[in-house]
């Protein structure tokens, strides 16, 4: 170990990368022991960044060529895992059967462990098969080993981050050095097909629809102004822009009193988990929002520019994979606090 790091080039260190992550992580403990008197939240978030860079450390010191070499066996835990978690073993709460409890006070949520596990696996899988990668036949398998975790987490149900899974594997084979036919020929099916998926969904009635009955008022319920499910659904969404708009240009403050809060008069039931943003908006104004994303922009690019700098495809895989997991994670749930988006449980990162 002491070799290693005596060997090792700190100047290959992206030190600006970091420095986004870790601010973003700080400002996200003050806004979460703001959004929630339960001090238990704060600790874990606490604890979660203390363990973050320490994994950070131990793996900046290991090669992802080592890491790689196991990628089918991190593929094969990854369907392990998500197996768990449909069996009679994993945990059920508010209606979904994403976790695994281990003991009476900590969790674990599989899809989430997926999404990292799925970027090396795949990342891995290109890299050593650069000589085949533009056949039908690799690119046939690729599609067979992307959708059996991602049916496996849409059925838990989860499919906000199916979705999230899906374009981020999309990402990483794409930029690959994929022929331009390929994209081209899968982009002429996929297209009509998302197309008719979408219109079965919108024609067909909640009863006979392809998707669950909630999705289908998150999704479809969200354009009409009829739809009671859809009404309740939204009500958080609503306070949620209201919020955001009080905030003006430099938000109420942390930990405010104030009775004109929507936080303070809990119409954002839970606002320390999903909605966490609504919080940044009424507290820290337009000023605090607008850092957050700036933040989120700019570790989004620094790992788009490292991917692109990478000498080995699977170093490339691997950071345009997290830049896009990172990317389209925010995007999706910034557009549901701000209500451009239907309600849907994504987690908005760091």
């Amino acid at each position: 170990i002491f070799e290693i790091i005596k060997s090792y080039n700190v100047r290959t260190i992206n030190f600006r990368l970091i420095l986004y992550v870790i601010a973003l992580s700080v400002l996200g403990i003050f806004v979460i022991s703001s959004a929630t008197d339960d001090t238990g939240y704060v600790s874990k978030q606490i604890l979660g960044l203390a363990i973050g860079i320490v994994m950070m450390i131990i793996l900046m010191l290991t090669r992802y060529e080592f890491i790689a070499r196991y990628y089918w066996l991190l593929y094969i835990v990854t369907l392990v895992l998500l197996a768990v978690v449909l069996s009679p073993l994993g945990a059920t709460h508010k209606g979904a059967q994403r976790w695994i409890d281990i003991g009476n006070a900590f969790q674990v949520q599989p899809s989430e462990i997926a999404k990292l596990l799925l970027i090396i696996f795949f990342s891995a899988l290109i890299a050593k098969n650069q000589t085949t990668l533009n056949t039908w036949k690799f690119v046939f398998f690729m599609i067979i080993f992307a959708a059996i975790p991602l049916f496996m987490v849409y059925k838990e149900p989860d499919l906000s981050t199916s979705i999230v899974l899906f374009v981020t594997i999309c990402a990483i084979i794409f930029t690959s050095g994929l022929h331009r036919r390929f994209i081209k020929v899968i982009v002429l099916i996929a297209v009509p097909l998302a197309v008719a998926l979408i219109a079965l969904i919108v024609i067909l009635p909640p009863d006979k629809n392809i998707l669950d009955e909630y999705q289908y008022n998150r999704l479809v319920g969200f354009y009409e102004a009829d739809n009671e499910v859809a009404a309740r659904i939204r009500y958080q969404q609503e306070n949620s822009v209201i919020a955001i708009a009080n905030g003006g240009l430099t938000g109420k403050g942390l930990n405010n009193t104030s009775v004109n809060s929507v936080k303070n008069a809990d119409f954002i039931s839970e606002p320390q988990t999903d909605f966490i943003f609504t919080i940044v908006g009424e507290e820290l104004g337009f000023i605090g929002s607008a850092a957050v994303v700036l933040l989120l922009m700019l570790i989004v690019i620094e790992c788009f520019r490292t991917g692109f700098r990478a000498r080995e495809q699977i170093g490339r895989g691997i950071a345009i994979g997290m830049g896009s997991l990172i990317g389209i994670q925010s995007f999706i749930n910034l557009g549901v606090v701000t209500m451009i988006l239907p309600n849907t449980g994504v987690t908005l990162p760091f």
